[in-house]
Formats: structure tokens, C-alpha cells, sequence
């Protein structure tokens, strides 16, 4: 096939920039077009009842003849958690490894769209034809199994992304293909596309052989109930339970419905080795010795409902914490999450329970590369351009700046925002428009249907309440037949509050009155009238601004 030099590459960041997760990234090329991963946000504190964030899919929507496909780096939510609501607007084949493509297809099944979406399989060092793109599978370290970054091969030149990575030379499935980038980088990478969640941190990642030292600590002696809450995801860690819980003579027990489902998985694909006779029911556990149990659960970041948050409030089925009970927390809480662990230790700890979770114990270490990891992969690749991806504004910033030390000259680092449409050619990148792109919400059932209006009413609700005005007016004289009534919800209570209930009333029907004297029957110029008038009052005379909606019924 040939291709004009005329044209440019197109990098188009739909997500996962000046943000944590939502990751998703457009490679355009003429008349082809792949997208790189696929993932969730998750709401901050101000989005009021918002489950998921997901990218804006429109663009792809708008180009759905030119995609070729949606290649997948591993299997995080924030990586492939919006796929069943991308595949419900675009239909591609989803290419990923055996891991990462088992959690997609649990995904598409509870979305009921698994007949329609074709998973395509591959290892490390494969590689796909895409249209113009050529994609390499090139094997990395991660904290979930199965992790690949992306050499793709277009017609201006090589495009590494690296996916989440960090470098662990002791790493169960074996450490990263350097020797790989370094033959691409040998080569010629026209842009490197790389993980900036921990370009703040000096120094290297600390290998996960250093966590399954501190679980053997943990359990050694230790004769009472041990639970281990961890990131479901993270099966090298899982395993480092498996065996040290074997290693101690306990039997292990699973709670949480993503962690029964990422076992299933990871046993069927033989990532996680699990003696015979090992796994027993939840419901067994009762009857078993203190000393013979350990329960791996979900609930690391506080999560409402979770197996630990359940547990340590007392509406866990089966689990009630005791006085004793060892609560070993095996993750760092993701930033935000923060007061929701806090406020699970605390009840943990209230109730008696061992809580072994500072950072100091050795527990978790980060699945993420820092600076000496980050500059080893610059090393490597040489790259004409550098774009860095996965992370805030100073995570950006500061990778930046790190890519100039390794040698990027300044004006070919590429900081660009979500919606930024990057055009290359093989001696330039520049900033060529942008096309939509942004948050859309899920809530419940409901996808993109609360927008930004929507939240600004939760928000104003959440912090001063609602007032609801009822009144019944004559159909033929505008009299006013009885009310009017004032409903109030999240702003007094009431039985407390009858003097300014009355004054309520007063000021309402004045705003009433006065339009009846007006003459006017318009009856939206009377509830303005009732929702000015009440707000002034209330704003003077209690310094709050409830929302405030009078309803009219004509009789």
C-alpha cells in the first residue's frame, strides 16, 4: 500500500491527561485510525451520585469507517473500563493479551455485548497489522500480569507508548523487554509516549519481592485471623499470599466480587498457582482455627460497600471483625481516597482489630516507574519527540523537564491537553486544532445524561437545600385558593423554625399580591416574582441560598 508524505500522523489524547486514569489515545494516519487503551475516571468529592467518568467518544463516532482497532496496554480500569461504552457507540476488534482480554470479556459479558465485540489474543513480541499502523507487543512490568507497551510502526516513523510500567529485574513473569526498546531506539523512535504517575519520585520503584518479605513477617507468630485487603488487580501480590498463607499451614477464603472474578480469571489463564484444597468457602471460615484462616478481601481505597468496608462496619454476611484479627492493608491509597481508608482503620481499630498499613512496613510498592526508571527508558529509546502522558499538570511538567535532561531538545517536548490534535511529520510536531473531548458521567443506568448543569444543581442542593413553594391559584380570577405552602428539605428544620416558616409564607404571598395588582397572569413571571423575593429575604436574614421552586397549580 502506498501512503502520500503529504500526510501527517495525528496523536489525539482523548483522555489521561491533567488527570489520573480515563486513559484513551488516537492514532490517525489518513484514512486509518487505531485508539490505545480505554479507560475510567473515577468522580471527585464535588460530582454529587456520579459512578464512573468515561471519555467523550464522539470523535470516534464521527471517524467510526477509519478505525482499524483498539489495542489494550493491560488490564486496569483505568485502561480498559469505558470499552463496553465505547463498543455500544463503535464496533472494532480489541486486541490485547490473555489477561488483560479475559477482564475485558467479564466486562463485555455484564454489559451483555460479548456476541458483538471481537477479542483478538497476542503475546509479547507479536505484532499486528492495522491499516497503515503496524503494532509490536513488547512485554513490561506492572502491577497487574500480562502488561505490554506499543512500538507502533507508521508511515513517518516509530510511536512507543510504554503503558503503565516500571522496571522490577526480579519480576515473576520476568523484567522488561529493555533490550527490545533498545533496538527500536537504535533505530529511530520518531515519539515517545510514556508513564508520568510517579515523575515526581527520585530514585528507582522498589521490586514486589519486597512486599512477599513483609507478608512473611507479618504472618510469622502470628496467631490470630489474618485478613489481607489488596488491589484485586494485582495478582504477583495475591500469589505472594497464596504462598505465604501455604507456607504458615492457613487456608484461604475470598470476599469481594472483583476479587472472586479476578482469581477466576487468573487461575483459568494459569497466572496464579493455587494448591489443592487451599481456597475454601467464605462461609467455612467460622469453623475453622483462628490460626488457619486468611481471607484476601477488596476494599484498599474505602471503597462504600466493599468486603472491608462491610466488615468493618458490621453488614458483612459472613465476617464480623473480632479483637485480634490481624488487618493487613497491602495497597497506598490512591490521592482522594484518603479519608475514606482513614475512616475504615479508624472503625477497625475500634473494634479491637490489628491494623498493620503504614508505608514504612513495606506492604505495597508502586506498579509505576520513577525518575532513574523514566531516564533508562529514555536512554533507550532516543526519542525525536517526546509526549508524556498519564498524569496531572506537574506530573507532565516534570517528565518534561526530565526528557530534556536525557537530551529532547525543549521545542520537541509536546505537553498537549485532552482533545489536542499533535500532527508529526518525521522532522516536525506541532498543535494542529483540537476535536471533542472531555468527561462524560455515568450514573446508575444513565450515560452522559448528568452534565455539568445537573451537578451544579446536586452541588447547590448538597450545600444550602431546597425550598419548595406550593400554591393554588382560581383558573378564573387569580385569587389565591389556599397556600401558600412551604416544603423544605437540607435547609432548617422546620419544627424548629415556625417564626421563619411564617415569614416564608408572608414574603410569598406578598410577591403573589403584588403581581395580582400588576395584573399579570403570566404564571412564570409570578414564580420569579416568589423566587426572587423569598431568595432576598433568606440571604439577608439567614446568609443562605437554598434552591427554591415554587409550583403553581391553576384550580
Amino acid at each position: 500500500m502506498n501512503f502520500t508524505l503529504a500526510e501527517k500522523l495525528k496523536i489525539i489524547p482523548l483522555g489521561g491527561l491533567d488527570e489520573i486514569g480515563k486513559n484513551i489515545t488516537v492514532l490517525e494516519y489518513g484514512k486509518d485510525m487505531i485508539v490505545v487503551d480505554c479507560g475510567v475516571g473515577f468522580p471527585d468529592e464535588d460530582m454529587y451520585g456520579v459512578d464512573l467518568v468515561i471519555p467523550d467518544f464522539t470523535y470516534l463516532v464521527q471517524n467510526a469507517k477509519k478505525l482499524r482497532g483498539m489495542f489494550i496496554t493491560h488490564g486496569h480500569e483505568d485502561h480498559i473500563g469505558s470499552i463496553p461504552y465505547c463498543m455500544q457507540q463503535v464496533v472494532c476488534p480489541i486486541h490485547g493479551t490473555a489477561m488483560t482480554n479475559g477482564l475485558i470479556k467479564l466486562k463485555l459479558e455484564e454489559h451483555r455485548i460479548a456476541d458483538k465485540v471481537k477479542l483478538i489474543t497476542h503475546k509479547p513480541g507479536d505484532t499486528v497489522k492495522a491499516g497503515c499502523f503496524t503494532v509490536e507487543f513488547i512485554h513490561v512490568n506492572h502491577s497487574i500480569a500480562d502488561a505490554v507497551a506499543l512500538a507502533i510502526h507508521t508511515p513517518v516513523g516509530v510511536v512507543v507508548m510504554t503503558g503503565d510500567f516500571k522496571i522490577d529485574p526480579t519480576a515473576k513473569d520476568g523484567m522488561i523487554d529493555l533490550a527490545r526498546l533498545g533496538e527500536l531506539g537504535n533505530k529511530g523512535v520518531l515519539a515517545l509516549l510514556c508513564d508520568s504517575t510517579n515523575a515526581e519520585r527520585q530514585g528507582y520503584t522498589p521490586s514486589e519481592n519486597i512486599v512477599a518479605e513483609s507478608l512473611d513477617r507479618q504472618f510469622k507468630n502470628c496467631d490470630q485471623r489474618i485478613i489481607v485487603t489488596t488491589f484485586a488487580s494485582n495478582m504477583h501480590r495475591i500469589q505472594s499470599v497464596l504462598n505465604t498463607a501455604h507456607r504458615y499451614g492457613r487456608k484461604v477464603a475470598v470476599s469481594g466480587r472483583s476479587m472472586e472474578n479476578m482469581l477466576m480469571v487468573a487461575q483459568e489463564l494459569g497466572y496464579l498457582k493455587v494448591p489443592a484444597g487451599m481456597i475454601v468457602d467464605l462461609a467455612a471460615v467460622k469453623s475453622l482455627p483462628k490460626n488457619k484462616v486468611v481471607i484476601v478481601s477488596t476494599g484498599s481505597q474505602g471503597e462504600n460497600m466493599s468486603a472491608l468496608y462491610r466488615m468493618a462496619f458490621s453488614s458483612h454476611k459472613h465476617i464480623d471483625i473480632m479483637g485480634g484479627d490481624r488487618i493487613i492493608i497491602s495497597a497506598s491509597a490512591i490521592p482522594g481516597n484518603e479519608k475514606a481508608v482513614s475512616r475504615i482503620i479508624n472503625e477497625l481499630y475500634r473494634k479491637g482489630a490489628e491494623v498493620v498499613y503504614e508505608k514504612s512496613e513495606g506492604l505495597h510498592v508502586s506498579g509505576h516507574a520513577c525518575q532513574e526508571e523514566l531516564k533508562i527508558i529514555h536512554a533507550l529509546c532516543k526519542p525525536k519527540f517526546f509526549i508524556p502522558v498519564h498524569g496531572e499538570q506537574r506530573h507532565l511538567q516534570i517528565h518534561g523537564k526530565l526528557a530534556v535532561q536525557m537530551g529532547v531538545a525543549p521545542k520537541r517536548v509536546c505537553i498537549a491537553e485532552i482533545g489536542n490534535v499533535l500532527e508529526l511529520s518525521g522532522k516536525t510536531c506541532k498543535l494542529s486544532g483540537s476535536v471533542p473531548a472531555g468527561k462524560v458521567f455515568v450514573d446508575g443506568t444513565g450515560v452522559g445524561d448528568v452534565g455539568s448543569v445537573v451537578l451544579r444543581d446536586r452541588k447547590h442542593l448538597a450545600q444550602d437545600g431546597m425550598i419548595v413553594v406550593c400554591v393554588n391559584i382560581s383558573a378564573q380570577d387569580g385569587a389565591v385558593i389556599t397556600g401558600p405552602d412551604i416544603i423544605t428539605r437540607g435547609f432548617i428544620y422546620v419544627k424548629e423554625s415556625e417564626e421563619l416558616m411564617e415569614e416564608l409564607r408572608s414574603v410569598a404571598m406578598e410577591a403573589i399580591e403584588r403581581c395580582g395588582r400588576k395584573r399579570v397572569r403570566d404564571w412564570t413571571a409570578i414564580k420569579t416574582a416568589i423566587k426572587n423575593d423569598l431568595s432576598g429575604y433568606l440571604y439577608k436574614t439567614t446568609k443562605r441560598n437554598p434552591m427554591i421552586l415554587p409550583v403553581i397549580m391553576e384550580i
